[in-house]
């Protein structure tokens, strides 16, 4: 297999070349900071028995943390990144359901009942994009909140039992069209939703599909900030802050 332009430029092997799938929908992010601090800036309870260790290279089928409503309290939990709907076979059909596109997820099958009544926040520190070059090859960017605030990705989230009985909860990103900062980037985005919008987005008992619909949109770009790094996200095993370090 030959090494690709951006690999042989950042003289990186070429088993850490990222995938066009992975190319191709938002699947990376990073969860680096402790429970305790996501769920002080969401106004959450935490609700897991074992933290999670720092990830700067989550991927999916990862345990992660996300945000959901329960009997009236707002809880971080921790959830299987990769949704499994309650009619599938077994937990294989999550790893095709890391994304939900904002445009369907209130029809698509796999998604419309948790649409209705199972959304959650999985709060970031900032997530990945893929940049197609024309020399070829494809360049990661990392893109976060000038500010350095969580993110407050947009997601569903379900509850499965496989057939000894084990309960597994799992969650989505919904994705949208860029904003102007990552439209060079990448054709897709994760929905971030405003803080004004995060006590009606996990309400269970709202279920106002237009409106719910109307929040699923891009972030203003001047909140945010990208740089390009290196290819070491390419590879799941790379899990640590050089990820996240500018590339130079």
């Amino acid at each position: 297999m030959g090494v690709c332009s951006v690999c042989s430029r950042l003289s990186v092997q070429p088993a850490a070349c990222v995938s066009a799938k992975l190319a191709a929908m938002c699947g990376r992010f990073v969860q680096a900071h402790d429970a305790s601090e996501y769920a002080e800036h969401f106004g959450a309870a935490i609700s897991v028995s074992e933290s999670l260790a720092p990830s700067w290279n989550v991927a999916p089928t990862n345990q992660v943390y996300a945000i959901a409503e329960h009997d009236n309290q707002r809880l971080l939990g921790s959830f299987r990144w990769g949704l499994i709907p309650w009619f599938a076979k077994d937990l294989k059909i999550g790893a095709r359901h890391i994304n939900a596109r904002a445009e369907t997820v209130h029809s698509k099958a796999s998604f419309r009942d948790s649409f209705i009544n199972r959304r959650c926040v999985i709060p970031v520190d900032g997530f990945y994009e893929w940049e197609r070059l024309e020399a070829g090859g494809k360049l990661p960017h990392y893109l976060f909140r000038q500010d350095e605030a969580p993110l407050a990705l947009a997601g569903l989230w379900a509850s499965w039992r496989d057939q000894d009985g084990q309960r597994i909860t799992s969650c989505t990103v919904i994705t949208t069209t860029p904003n102007d900062l990552v439209a060079p980037i990448h054709d897709r985005m994760p929905v971030v939703l405003t803080e004004d919008a995060w006590e009606r987005w996990l309400d269970p008992e709202f279920g106002d599909v237009d409106e719910l619909r109307s929040m699923l949109t891009s972030l203003d770009p001047a909140v945010m900030a990208e740089y390009p790094v290196s290819t070491l996200v390419n590879k799941v095993a790379n899990n640590y802050a050089d990820c996240i370090a500018p590339l130079r």
